[in-house]
């Protein structure tokens, strides 16, 4: 309760500071503001670790660079839905980039918006675009909720340091629980209209001898329900989900950040970008800070130093800090590892066409709740995704986000020039994943007579759409580039607590794994290194 009033305490006044509003005040005139532990990022990762730190009574700042969404705007949502996106859709772009790039190759989807602050980000290199969420608790503002867990067996391949005992049985529950991960009533679903889409696919799978499973989802299911029933204003059946839910979503600022605030000890300091880490020579590190407004104008630039800085930017965001401070020398005994096992967890999106007489239904729900579970095949495993398509009409498309395992691997590479971070990655390196995901879906067609769509992904002839993905993982690997608890080499009191540890591919999606990792971690972190100094 503590924690969403200093939220709502903070809209109220436009602050950019939520919590203890003197966290970050200097110890004397020109010197640095000091904090025990800084946390950059609000995602999921970070969100754990203030949380712990916080209870342990450490006082932390956590650093955003996205603002806080809980202000209404002249419509009176706080967020702008995916049929009519408006500047609070996109992180300063001019133009939306929604992941479907046209319908009858036409840019059906996408308007022209002023640069801004939004909640969607789509960061484009050569070969390869991310999708990544900017805000108060990261990607839980924009992902799709499905809150599913490895199976064991490939998490323990993927990790092989990390005890898989511990965190079945302990880790997962506990970050299930934080999350208020939900199940979707199975009565429900198999009457409402609203999950037509996917019983459709579900049937069609099944003709083709693959089986389906029902995924839990952070979305209040029950809310759902009222939805359908008129009760409650609608968001997942309104055609909201990538550019933020307004009613509905256990996004991280109602959970694990909300509690974080209430320990009274952390304070999340918005539109804040972290641009340098160097250590001095007490151990310390000092952090150069950009705050801007929302509209991307510079407003001060300030440094900050800490005795423990904890990096959960995001495998883009922890990533490039880090590549910076090696090839600036800020940091020069980073691991040569730093940048390296990136991947996309396998994404691809792909649809098909169904026939006339199987519509998939003009009522479609913006939330995931099935999946078509094929990773148990030894030639070419595949979860994919029953996506739905809320245009409001019937398409009769079937679409899905197919994760398959592909063992290709791109690395970041610091672009002194442009002081950014490039990703080095092909359309080739892909091919293992469109090769999985046609092997799946070539099934489904043969089984049911149908083919696929070509016309969703831009002008070209495309089934598969390979040029982007949802789950960035990797450069900053777990016993690679940093010791098994998230510990970055070369360096004391310096970790990072986000998906950049997990190498490339956890074979679903990802936010579940990452937030109990964290957990595992920041508990032992503060065992040893926190409570023993």
């Amino acid at each position: 309760m503590l924690g969403l009033a200093a939220l709502g305490a903070a809209a109220m006044a436009g602050s950019t500071t939520i919590g203890a509003t003197r966290a970050l005040a200097a110890d004397r005139a020109g010197t640095p503001a000091f904090v025990p532990a800084v946390v950059i990022g609000t995602g999921y990762g970070a969100a754990v670790t203030a949380l712990r730190l916080g209870e342990a009574g450490v006082r932390t700042v956590m650093l955003e660079m996205g603002q806080l969404w809980n202000q209404q705007g002249p419509d009176g949502n706080v967020f702008s839905g995916m049929l009519k996106p408006d500047k609070r859709s996109s992180w300063f772009k001019t133009r939306t980039e929604a992941p479907l790039g046209s319908f009858l190759w036409l840019d059906l989807a996408n308007r022209d918006i002023d640069p801004y602050a939004g909640v969607l980000d789509r960061v484009n290199y050569d070969q390869m675009s991310v999708y990544v969420g900017r805000g108060v608790g990261g990607g839980s503002l924009v992902n799709g909720g499905m809150a599913v867990a490895p199976k064991r067996s490939y998490f323990e391949e993927v990790l092989p340091r990390v005890d898989s005992a511990a965190m079945y049985d302990r880790y997962f529950p506990r970050a299930n629980s934080m999350l208020r991960v939900n199940h979707i009533d199975n009565g429900w679903f198999e009457g409402t209209d609203w999950y037509k889409f996917a019983r459709v696919s579900r049937d069609q799978a099944q003709k083709a001898g693959l089986g389906t499973v029902h995924v839990p989802n952070v979305y209040d299911f029950d809310y759902m329900r009222r939805e359908a029933n008129g009760e409650v204003p609608k968001s997942a059946l309104a055609a909201e989900v990538i550019y933020g839910n307004n009613h509905g979503k256990q996004s991280l600022d109602k959970t694990y950040l909300a509690a974080a605030l209430g320990t009274g000890k952390v304070t999340i300091e918005t539109l804040h970008q972290a641009r340098t880490i160097r250590q001095q020579k007490d151990g310390t590190y000092l952090l150069t800070v950009e705050q801007k407004d929302a509209d991307g104008r510079l407003l001060a630039t300030r440094e900050i130093s800490c005795r423990h800085l904890f990096l959960g930017a995001g495998s883009l965001g922890s990533t490039e800090l880090l590549l910076r401070a090696r090839e600036t020398g800020t940091l020069p005994d980073l691991s040569s590892e730093i940048g390296a096992g990136w991947g996309p967890n396998g994404n691809i999106m792909t649809a098909r066409a169904n026939h006339v007489w199987n519509p998939t239904g003009a009522s479609q729900s913006s939330i995931p709740a099935l999946g078509i579970d094929d990773w148990d095949n030894p030639a070419a495993p595949v979860f994919a995704e029953i996506a739905p398509m809320p245009a409001g009409v019937e398409t009769w498309v079937s679409l899905y986000l197919a994760i398959t395992k592909n063992p290709e691997r791109g690395a970041f590479v610091y672009d002194a020039a442009n002081d950014r971070a490039n990703l080095r990655w092909t359309r080739d390196q892909n091919t293992p994943a469109v090769n999985a995901a046609k092997s799946l879906f070539d099934r489904v067609n043969r089984a049911n007579t149908t083919m696929y769509r070509y016309d969703l992904f831009g002008k070209q002839l495309k089934a598969f759409s390979d040029d982007f993905c949802y789950h960035p993982l990797g450069g900053c690997v777990l016993g690679k580039a940093t010791d098994d608890y998230g510990r970055v080499s070369g360096y004391k009191n310096l970790y990072v607590t986000d998906g950049a540890l997990i190498p490339g591919s956890i074979g679903v999606n990802p936010f579940v794994t990452i937030t109990a990792l964290a957990e595992r971690n920041i508990e032992r972190v503060i065992q040893q290194d926190i409570k023993a100094s």
